[in-house]
Formats: C-alpha cells, sequence, structure tokens
C-alpha cells in the first residue's frame, strides 16, 4: 500500500473508514462513560452499591448478574446452591429487578446488563420497570451484551443450542429497533475471548467473525442494515502491551467501517462507525502485590482512551483475589477520573495519530485479522467455525504458549515470576452467605403471593410462539409482568429449544 493511498485510510477524526476516531473532536466535545462492573449479594445490596458509585461520579451502571441469573435458574433451584450472589447479582422477578433499581430513575442513567443466554428475560423485566417509573420505552439508553457465541467459544453461560439461540438473538433486535431505538441490542465481546487467552489479532478477527454471523442473520430476517447497525455495539479487553491495544483499537474501527460498506451495503455514516466498550484485562491482575494492579490497570486504561473508546471500565486492584472492595471500587473509578481530568488526553484527538510503530502495527493487526476471517469463511462463517471447534482450538493454543512463556519466565509477570516479596493477606470483600438464603427466602415469598392462574396460560402461549417463527420478545415482557421468574420461563423455552451439550475439543 502506497503512502498517498494510507493516508487516505487512516482519514480524518470522525471520517471514514474512522481509523482516528468515529467523532471529529473525540473527547474533546464529551469523554467516554465512565463505568463500573458491580452485582453481588442480592439485589438491596447491589442498588446500594450501584447508589454509591454514582455519589462518586460513575456515569454509566454496569450489572453483573450471578451464575444462576445467567443460566437461567431460579436462587432455589438445587443447581444454583452455593452460586447464589456470588459473581454477580441474583435477578428471579420483576420484583429484584425493581429493588435493584430502587432510587435510579433509568430515564436518567444508562445502564449495561452483562447478560447473554437469557438477555430476553433481563432486557423484558428492566422495560417493565421503566415502564412502572412511568417512562416511555424510547428513553432508555444502555446495552445488553446478548452476544451468545461468544459464550460457545470461551465462556460457558449458554443454554440452547447455538441457532436456537441465533433466533433469540435476533428477535431481540427486531423487537429493540421499534421500542428501544436507544438501546445497544448487541454488544460483541472479545473480552471474554482475550480472558480465555486469545492474543490481539484473534480477539479482533473472532469478534468481527461474530458480528457478520450476527449481521446476517438480522438480514435474513428482513431487518435493515442501516437500521440494525447503529445499534451495534463491541466489548474489547485492554492488555498489558500498551501500544499493541491501542493500534487494535484503530484497526478494528477501520475493519468494520470497511465490512459494513463493502460486505453489507450499509450507506449511513454511523452504520460504519464502530462504538465500543474497554475493560481493563482481568487475567493480568496478580493476587501477589496487589497494588501493583493499579499500575497495570492505570496503563490500561490509558491505552483504551488513546485508542478511542467510548466506555471504560477499570478493573479494581483486588480483583484477582475476590469481588472489589468499596475502597477498591472508588479508586478505581479515581484512575479514570484523574486521566480525564489531570493528563491532558482528552484534549488531543488521536494523539498517537502518524506515529511509525503505531501505524505499522495498525496495518499488521489489520491484515492479520483478516487472515482469520478469510479462514472463518471458507469454513461456512463463525456457527460452523464454532461446531467445528476451530475457534476454540486457536484461543487455546494461543492461551498455552503464552503460559509457557510465563513459567519459563521469558514473560515477566512483576510479583508473580520475578520481584516476589512476602506479604500479608490483603483485606478482601467476602460475601455474607445469609444473602443467599434471604435471597431464597424472599422468592419464596414472591411465588407464594403471585396468582398461579394467571401464570401457566402465559407459560404455555410463550412456549407456543417458541416453536413458530414469531417474535418472542412482547410473550417474555407478559410472562415477566404477570409474575412468572427468570427459572420458569428459560424452563419454557428449554422445553422446546432443548439444552447444549459441548462438544470436547483436543
Amino acid at each position: 500500500m502506497g503512502e498517498r493511498a494510507k493516508e487516505k485510510d487512516r482519514g480524518s477524526p470522525g471520517e471514514f473508514p474512522y481509523t482516528r476516531g468515529i467523532h471529529s473532536g473525540m473527547y474533546q466535545d464529551r469523554l467516554w462513560t465512565m463505568r463500573q462492573y458491580a452485582g453481588f449479594g442480592d439485589a438491596e445490596e447491589s442498588n446500594n452499591r450501584y447508589r454509591y458509585l454514582i455519589s462518586q461520579g460513575t456515569t454509566g451502571l454496569s450489572v453483573a448478574f450471578d451464575l444462576p441469573t445467567q443460566m437461567g435458574l431460579d436462587s432455589d433451584n438445587p443447581l444454583a446452591l452455593g452460586e447464589v450472589g456470588k459473581a454477580g447479582v441474583p435477578i428471579c422477578s420483576i420484583n429484584d429487578m425493581e429493588t435493584l433499581f430502587k432510587g435510579i430513575s433509568l430515564g436518567n442513567v444508562s445502564t449495561s446488563m452483562t447478560i447473554n443466554s437469557t438477555a430476553i428475560v433481563l432486557l423484558a423485566a428492566y422495560v417493565q420497570i421503566a415502564r412502572r417509573q412511568g417512562l416511555q420505552t424510547n428513553q432508555l439508553r444502555g446495552t445488553i451484551q446478548n452476544d451468545i457465541l461468544k459464550e460457545y467459544i470461551a465462556r460457558g453461560t449458554y443454554v440452547f443450542p447455538p441457532r436456537a439461540s441465533m433466533r433469540i438473538v435476533t428477535d431481540l433486535f427486531r423487537w429493540a429497533s421499534e421500542w428501544v431505538p436507544h438501546w445497544n441490542v448487541i454488544s460483541v465481546s472479545g473480552y471474554h475471548m482475550r480472558e480465555a487467552g486469545a492474543t490481539a489479532v484473534q480477539e479482533l478477527a473472532f469478534t468481527l467473525g461474530n458480528t457478520v454471523a450476527y449481521v446476517e442473520s438480522a438480514l435474513s430476517a428482513g431487518i435493515e442494515v442501516d437500521k440494525l447497525a447503529p445499534q451495534l455495539s463491541f466489548f474489547f479487553s485492554s492488555g498489558s502491551n500498551f501500544l499493541e491495544e491501542i493500534a487494535k483499537f484503530r484497526a478494528a474501527r477501520r475493519l468494520y467501517a470497511h465490512m459494513m460498506k463493502e460486505r453489507f451495503g450499509a450507506r449511513a455514516p454511523r452504520s460504519m462507525q464502530m462504538r465500543f466498550h474497554v475493560q481493563t484485562a482481568g487475567s493480568t491482575l496478580t493476587a501477589q502485590q496487589p497494588q501493583v494492579n493499579v499500575i497495570r490497570t492505570t496503563l490500561q486504561a490509558l491505552s483504551a482512551v488513546l485508542g478511542g473508546a467510548q466506555s471504560l471500565h477499570t478493573n479494581s486492584l483486588d480483583e484477582a483475589l475476590s469481588l472489589p472492595t468499596e475502597h477498591a471500587v472508588r479508586l478505581a473509578l479515581r484512575t479514570q477520573q484523574v486521566l480525564a481530568h489531570e493528563t491532558g488526553i482528552a484534549d488531543t484527538v488521536d494523539p498517537f495519530g502518524g506515529s511509525y510503530a503505531i501505524e505499522k502495527m495498525t496495518d499488521q493487526i489489520e491484515q492479520s485479522a483478516k487472515k482469520y476471517l478469510e479462514r472463518v469463511d471458507n469454513m461456512g462463517g463463525m456457527i460452523a467455525a464454532i461446531e467445528q471447534g476451530f475457534v476454540q482450538r486457536e484461543i487455546q493454543e494461543a492461551a498455552y504458549k503464552s503460559q509457557r512463556l510465563v513459567e519459563s519466565g521469558e514473560q515477566v509477570i512483576v510479583g508473580l515470576n520475578k520481584y516476589q516479596m512476602e506479604e500479608k493477606t490483603a483485606e478482601i470483600l467476602k460475601i455474607d452467605s445469609r444473602r443467599e438464603r434471604k435471597q431464597i427466602e424472599r422468592l419464596k415469598r414472591f411465588k407464594a403471593n403471585r396468582n398461579e392462574k394467571k401464570i401457566r396460560p402465559v407459560i404455555r402461549r410463550l412456549e407456543d410462539v417458541a416453536g413458530t417463527s414469531e417474535n418472542l420478545v412482547p410473550y417474555v415482557l407478559e410472562a415477566v409482568e404477570a409474575q412468572a421468574t427468570l427459572g420458569e420461563i428459560t424452563d419454557a423455552l428449554r422445553s422446546v429449544f432443548g439444552v447444549y451439550q459441548e462438544k470436547v475439543v483436543v
């Protein structure tokens, strides 16, 4: 590629192909959204944390759900025992969702919900709570992760087989485009693949490969690309290779812009603008000398900002030990605030634009990601590549190579394999086991006080519709409002779609 062609493909900030940023003024006009991912114990305890974060300057909420909720299990399910409220907040009913956002106007906050298999149920509950608050659905702003393909690749909280899951994802696309137009209907996530060991190139390539599958599914359902694309968002990791991460974010925007324009025929500029959230890399945090994690997280957050993120979560220093303490969460938020207000980095759009090293890395990452995308296309697309185990194998091999480098000492991890020291055990957040019992008792009272006769026909209608091509969302909304639980709604869908059993990849 000649120098003139390269300069054209870089463009200016706010111009196609958006290598240098999707807005001409970037943070000069508006800072990134500062989020802190939170949820634990029960809805009441999590609500207290959210209100605290808002009081400390958080500009967007990010909800972590516990594993049973992610898997479509109510808190009183025997399979949920010991996991209720541990890795996130349990949400079994519309009452739990109402408690979670008590005292928080959903019209004044942007909410991100990290939920996938049961995204349709959790978004329905959120919408119904907003209606109870007197809001119109078109007033809501936020994101539902709803990225089921990466669950089969790297994370494992899937419920239904891939093709049934894609039907649910597409139903949410169709419904949301009309009823919640300012909501991001999916956050296509490379983060979890990176946490599983993917390289920066693999993270980018497989994220865009999943995007192709989602867009194709939407187009086949009759959704116009320029109606869908503005509601797509992305979620990336920011790792410790400072310059590589900046280049990755720039390459991601350029690849996406060309893909949407040339592959899918998008015409609206907003359809070609990749908007993404970044979380600093949890997999890089160490339990040893956890204070050093502040340095890691600061540099990772800085690369996300220099790379042009629209939204950012900074991990807390103690997350290799437990869920973060209030003190650690506040320090993580202050890290973003210092970057925004004290460093001057928000005053310049794409500060690294034109840097020889960054431009070369951007080109290399883009070309390497393209090669992966070509291989996936030749396999028949991402669903076929996942079913064949290709994506999983590539990530597993990369993770193995990385681990060997750490174990040999060739890759230095400060405090882990070099510069070790003896230290006292840090103070950690412990989840009170009484919260689990309290949540189960609350759920039992909820079930005892509802109208069972009202729920049964609603569940039957949902099962009937699941066997057709009709959109599921209105029926899930009806079930949530009728006080069916998350587990009951998911069980209804399980009875029709079945449950996915992962194939062992060797």
